[in-house]
């Protein structure tokens, strides 16, 4: 058994103030909501075994949907590799809520599970980024107390599925693993005939695609703007429709503007939202809405003190974006993560571009062939699997399902217009298989195959890490990006993981590291915008453990640099009186 991290004892402001008794209680999948629905995040029973056994006792207790490593979720220990961490919950549903099926659904649990409900499997999911539902209609008791129990075993790198930065030895860039449920844990209740999902695929001239699964006679649906309803049809028997708005307001990151759709199908009525919003690269160039745009943004890892890959509460994740925002910044990549729902929902309605990475895996890497070989210009094939800890299929085939599922799953968030499929070879293989995989998935976004060292030269950008010396940019087709640069290192006393953490680059005060920044982007990215640069990711929104090159400090407590600074050094790089085109000319606003 593990004790679980407290980040040297960093709290955010959001859980210095009282928890809730049911935390991060907000519905959970903005985009496809029903009226009726509970939640069943809070106080649960928990154990750990160093087998698959059921616990005949649970000794400790667990705060959901906080991974038991962490300091909000109370638990006194966490489940190490080859341990099982058991979760209960005992419930009973509310007076009138059961209707014919009951479905029990989960934000992300890590890494595998096993679910039972009074005492009878009722399914297994196998992923810890990605949600999953189980239809628990034939072990729950509609009126009677219910016992709700999940078996999690979580290996790490020492499985065979994705982790992202998550070590059970965590130093420099690579963080304190997680465990087990971290997301949010809710029922429903549905008619026989329901929706299960549906996909929204927003096109040129202003036009909408909508598709459902599992299509039934008489599925119909309603668009609304500002509360007013502007179309509504019926889906054919494909379970297709497709429509136009004219009129209709283009979502932009300056007016990130949502339309309502309803969905109806019988007595299961869903809301869900669109927006209309392209996003291409085309001839070295990338465009929002059919116009030219450049992307200036932050690295963000998503990840809290007191409580690692689960935000604190809605606020947290609000307060992150909105800061970014505030700054200039107009895109996050969200970094080797996936978030919890809500987060990209706020980003659909402040208006925050993604760049979405999927998280890494595969077994440990090997610095000589992953990173230093790169910096001697020496590239291997990434189908000698072994040299990118991909020996094994079972990892390999387990990669390209969570990548399928992650795209699926986020498919529907108009913020999201870039994915990254491999970050600086961690686990990289296949490259140009899977990068047509990934645009089979999403036709409509743009695929950063390789961001950083180990370019296979597909995907729709040119996509480099620099934190040394200066950039040139490569004779290239694709779009040129900048995809990780900068990396300046302050230390705010009282504010940062124990110790002297690492760093590129260290300042002093946030005196240096403002002029620093100040230096950095006039000398270096503006002039590399004139020559083609398209996009640039500084690294990065806040500290973490021992990265300390964060604008924010890990506690979110402390700005390290002069905000309005930062935002003129970013609507300069987003005016078009800096960028060339394709023929050299400046493009005038």
């Amino acid at each position: 058994m593990a004790e679980h991290k407290t980040g040297s004892g960093l709290r955010t402001v959001w859980s210095e103030q009282s928890l809730p008794d049911i935390p991060l209680g907000e519905y959970p999948r903005p985009q496809f909501v029903r009226p009726d629905w509970f939640c069943l995040n809070g106080r649960w029973d928990f154990e750990v075994q160093p087998n698959g056994a059921i616990p005949e006792e649970y000794g400790d207790s667990i705060l959901v949907p906080f991974s038991p490593e962490t300091a909000l979720s109370g638990a006194k220990r966490s489940p190490g590799p080859g341990e099982t961490g058991w979760y209960r919950r005992r419930f009973t549903l509310p007076a009138g809520f059961m209707k014919d099926r009951l479905l029990l659904h989960f934000g992300a649990v890590d890494q595998s599970c096993e679910v039972f409900m009074n005492g009878r499997s009722a399914g297994t999911h196998e992923g810890g980024y990605t949600p999953f539902t189980l239809d628990v209609t034939a072990f729950t008791s509609p009126a009677g107390e219910n016992t709700l129990t999940v078996a999690v075993r979580d290996e790490t790198a020492e499985g065979a599925g994705i982790y992202g930065k998550q070590s059970v030895k965590p130093s420099g860039i690579w963080y304190t693993a997680q465990s087990g449920i971290w997301q949010t844990v809710w029922m429903e209740s549905v008619p026989v005939n329901h929706f299960t999902s549906i996909r929204i695929t927003p096109g040129e001239g202003k036009s909408v695609t909508l598709q459902l699964p599992d299509a039934m006679e008489g599925d119909a649906y309603a668009v609304f703007q500002s509360g007013h309803r502007v179309l509504s049809g019926v889906f054919d028997l494909r379970g297709r429709a497709e429509f136009t708005l004219p009129d209709g307001i283009l979502w932009t990151p300056e007016r990130p503007f949502l339309y309502d759709l309803l969905l109806r199908r019988g007595s299961d009525i869903v809301k869900c939202y669109f927006a209309l919003r392209t996003f291409r690269a085309e001839k070295g160039r990338l465009f929002l809405n059919g116009e030219p745009i450049f992307l200036t943004g932050l690295l963000d890892q998503g990840y809290w003190p007191e409580s690692l890959y689960t935000p604190p509460s809605d606020e947290a994740m609000i307060y992150d974006i909105e800061t970014a925002r505030s700054l200039g910044f107009q895109v996050l990549r969200k970094h080797v993560k996936v978030e919890p729902d809500r987060w990209y929902y706020h980003c659909d309605r402040l208006g925050m571009l993604v760049w979405q990475d999927i998280p890494n895996g595969g077994a440990p890497y090997s610095f000589f062939w992953t990173a230093l070989l790169p910096f001697l210009g020496v590239h291997v094939s990434d189908r000698n699997y072994g040299r990118f800890g991909r020996r094994y299929e079972r990892a390999r085939k387990l990669f390209r399902r969570e990548a399928e599922e992650i795209v699926l799953a986020l498919a529907n968030h108009p913020s999201i217009v870039a994915w990254t499929l491999f970050n600086e070879g961690w686990g990289q293989f296949e490259t140009e298989a899977l990068t047509v995989k990934m645009r089979q998935w999403d036709p409509e976004r743009c695929v950063d195959a390789a961001s950083g060292w180990h370019d296979r030269r597909v995907g729709d950008f040119c996509s480099r890490h620099r934190y040394f010396g200066r950039l040139k940019l490569k004779s290239d087709p694709r779009v040129q990006a900048l995809t990780e640069f900068g990396g300046y290192s302050l230390t705010v006393e009282g504010h940062a993981f124990s110790g002297r953490g690492i760093a590129y680059h260290r300042v002093r005060s946030g005196g240096e590291l403002t002029s620093a920044l100040e230096k950095l982007y006039t000398e270096q990215l503006l002039p590399l915008k004139r020559e083609g640069l398209q996009a640039c990711i500084y690294t990065q929104l806040s500290d973490v453990e021992a990265e300390h090159n964060g604008l924010l400090t890990w506690d979110r407590k402390v700005l390290k640099a002069d905000a309005e600074k930062l935002s003129a050094l970013n609507e300069a790089l987003r005016s078009r009186e800096a960028r060339a085109d394709a023929s050299g000319e400046k493009r005038a606003e």
